[in-house]
């Protein structure tokens, strides 16, 4: 009879029998048929060829020394799942073909087997065995590919939510730039209007200077009023070189002493309302090209700011830093804090939770900060005290 070469031709077969005639007119068949043969002849042998040479498939005696074959199944089952296992036994009980069957083996066949029920069976198993591995690999694709799309969509979904930050954060940047534009012209009408009662005053200042009975304290007050209107007048001569667009001449700023200066100016409301300043300034910071008068306006603010926040007492804190590109200035109150809901607002021209406050203050700070191309922000909670933090370039910005 002429024996057909298998479609599986040239793949792994372990024989296991004890029984030498059956291996070698088994092997013989396989042989014939194209089949890679190995032979063992018990179940501990079988488990270590197994592991060795990984075969496609198995055909196994069930009844065997050392290892039956029952033993060495569950084996293969557990550690090789890519070998298929074909039973062979001289027991025809349904008992042993479910058990083993239950165990994993792919098919039992039983003793005596015709050379043609042999083949049948083998060829059927390894088709079996080729289509669950193709599945199993598909399967195993999808699940790499659905990985793949679930870690884009995780990618894709950060993007989104950074360029929406960047996109809202530029929608802020714009909105800010336009209420700074609107403080400039609305400065520059309220600038005009203030110098005329701001002459006035000057001039009766100068009167009181003139009268003959003022002793020299009262001297030094009236002193000190011509002084501050002299420094309101340049911040609105200032404010009005702004909104022209005219450029200032920048000079070297040492900031801890323009920081002196003001705390110097407020001396005496510090000392009413007993606030405990604790000041922790770089004096070896290095200097900025900026306008004094901008910058004793930025810090006057501020500190007005957390002196009426602390009218019952209080600590003033303002530390300073520097690194290569920048100064950082904190100004930090014990005060009531800011509540959240007005965080948003705070930088706002008009915005101001003060009976008579103007809503000016703050918007100005920030547009002679950005003006340098530097930053404030704000750390706050509500009972917890403000903090503001500045951030200013010690290079000239081309901003200004």
């Amino acid at each position: 009879m002429t024996i057909e070469k298998s479609r599986f031709a040239g793949e792994k077969v372990l024989l296991v029998d004890d029984e030498e005639v059956i291996l070698e007119l088994t092997s013989l068949l396989l042989r014939k048929r194209g089949f890679e043969v190995l032979l063992a002849r018990n179940g501990e042998e079988c488990v270590r060829m197994v592991a060795e040479h990984h075969p496609a498939l198995v055909l196994l005696d069930y009844m065997m020394p050392v290892m039956n074959g029952f033993s060495a199944l569950k084996q293969i089952k557990i550690n090789y799942p890519d070998t298929y296992v074909i039973m062979f036994t001289g027991k025809g009980s349904e008992e042993v073909a479910v058990e083993v069957m239950k165990a994993g083996a792919s098919d039992y066949l039983q003793k005596p087997f015709s050379n043609k029920n042999l083949q049948e069976r083998i060829d059927s198993i390894l088709m079996i065995r080729k289509v669950e591995l193709e599945n199993h690999n598909l399967l195993r694709e999808r699940e790499f590919l659905q990985r793949e799309i679930e870690e884009w969509n995780r990618e894709l979904e950060q993007r989104v939510v950074n360029k929406s930050r960047e996109l809202e954060l530029a929608h802020k940047e714009i909105i800010q730039s336009e209420k700074l534009a609107t403080l400039g012209h609305i400065s520059a009408g309220m600038a005009h209007e203030i110098r005329n009662p701001l002459n006035s005053i000057n001039l009766f200042a100068q009167i009181l200077m003139s009268a003959p009975e003022l002793d020299e304290e009262n001297r030094n007050y009236v002193t000190k009023i011509t002084q501050e209107v002299e420094r309101i007048d340049q911040i609105l001569l200032k404010m009005l070189a702004a909104s022209k667009g005219e450029g200032e001449k920048l000079e070297r700023v040492n900031l801890v002493n323009v920081i002196h200066k003001v705390l110097s100016d407020y001396k005496v409301q510090i000392d009413a309302q007993k606030i405990d300043v604790d000041c922790k300034l770089d004096a070896s910071a290095p200097e900025i090209e900026a306008d004094p008068v901008e910058m004793e306006q930025i810090f006057t603010n501020l500190i007005s700011n957390a002196l009426f926040e602390m009218q019952d007492g209080g600590r003033l804190g303002l530390v300073m830093i520097s690194d290569a590109e920048s100064l950082i200035i904190k100004v930090a109150d014990s005060g009531r804090g800011i509540p959240t809901e007005n965080l948003a607002r705070l930088f706002d021209p008009f915005f101001t939770t003060k009976e008579k406050g103007t809503g000016f203050g703050l918007s100005v700070v920030l547009r002679i900060i950005k003006g340098y191309g530097g930053k404030i922000s704000v750390d706050s909670a509500p009972g917890e005290g403000a903090t503001f933090i500045v951030e200013l370039p010690l290079l000239p910005s081309s901003v200004h």
